[in-house]
């Protein structure tokens, strides 16, 4: 006869291994995320992951903070519940606001087991001692109380949801590009609160940098087999053999020539659906 003590452990064992996050997934999920870009430094030889890449905005200048496991200068002292809570909420460990430069608005949508597994992989990376840089914000802009209202305004909370009465593979685009590839926080423009204009999701416009963004739905994208798409954001070069805006450049080198070829495919049939927005005109 098995005595309970042992089942209630060997219960606890397992979960717990349950509970623990892939890291070899999480590293892919990283990628799709795009997060080396935002939180490495412009520069040859800069560790990454350890913070400093700018990003110029009318508020001001962001810079991505060091998110390695060093226990100072990073995230080494944070849980697990701190990095769901920052993600989910946009909320520091302190329970201070993070700014939207961090784009939660988009990541908040991100499954359980998903933030699960990144939160494993950051754990892996070598910890760097670089500081963090403070972010070079205007006037009332820097105050982390203000963005409570931002929030209010702008910010909706919770996991994604499947669509209902769609192909898997749309709802598979779907969490991609909304989520974990917060495609939104550069492809849809925003208003002088640097709110998304809901009205305008990635129709494209000017970026969060001031600079121009292409238009995502198929209004654009009509223009372009899916492979010719698939080609673009695998190799950087359109059918006529012209190249992306630097930043879009980025985009491809690290995250969308990483996909798997079955998440592409499904970025593209999700795009597909979009309604046709107009693009914005030039000034």
């Amino acid at each position: 006869m098995i005595r309970l003590p042992f089942v209630l452990v060997s219960l606890f064992v397992a979960g717990s291994a349950l509970a623990q996050g892939d890291a070899k997934r999480g590293e892919y999920l990283a990628k799709v995320a795009g997060c080396v870009g935002c939180h490495t430094e412009e520069k040859e030889g800069a560790a990454p992951y350890a913070g400093g890449r700018a990003l110029k905005t009318p508020f001001g200048t962001f810079y991505g903070p060091n998110i390695t496991p060093d226990e100072k200068a990073g995230i080494g002292n944070w849980t697990e519940a701190d990095f769901i809570r920052a993600l989910r909420q946009g909320d520091r460990p302190d329970g201070s606001n993070f700014f939207p430069a961090f784009p939660y608005p988009s990541f908040t949508k991100i499954k359980d087991g998903d933030i699960r597994d990144l939160w494993a992989y950051l754990r892996t990376l070598p910890p760097s001692a670089k500081p963090s840089q403070e972010h070079d914000l205007w006037f009332f802009f820097g105050w982390r109380w203000v963005v409570t209202i931002w929030k209010w305004l702008y910010f909706t909370p919770g996991a994604f949801a499947d669509m209902p009465g769609v192909p898997a593979a749309v709802n598979s685009g779907a969490y991609l590009v909304q989520a974990l590839g917060h495609c939104g926080e550069c492809h849809t423009p925003r208003n002088f609160l640097g709110g998304p204009k809901s009205s305008r999701y990635l129709a494209g416009g000017k970026g969060p940098d001031g600079k121009s963004v292409s238009n995502l739905t198929p209004t654009n994208l009509k223009k372009q087999s899916d492979k010719e798409i698939k080609d673009f954001l695998v190799t950087g070069l359109t059918a006529e053999g012209d190249v992306p805006a630097e930043a879009m450049g980025e985009v491809i080198k690290n995250t969308t020539s990483q996909l798997a070829p079955a998440d592409l495919d499904a970025l593209i049939a999700y795009l597909r659906t979009l309604p046709p927005l107009p693009s914005e005109k030039k000034s």
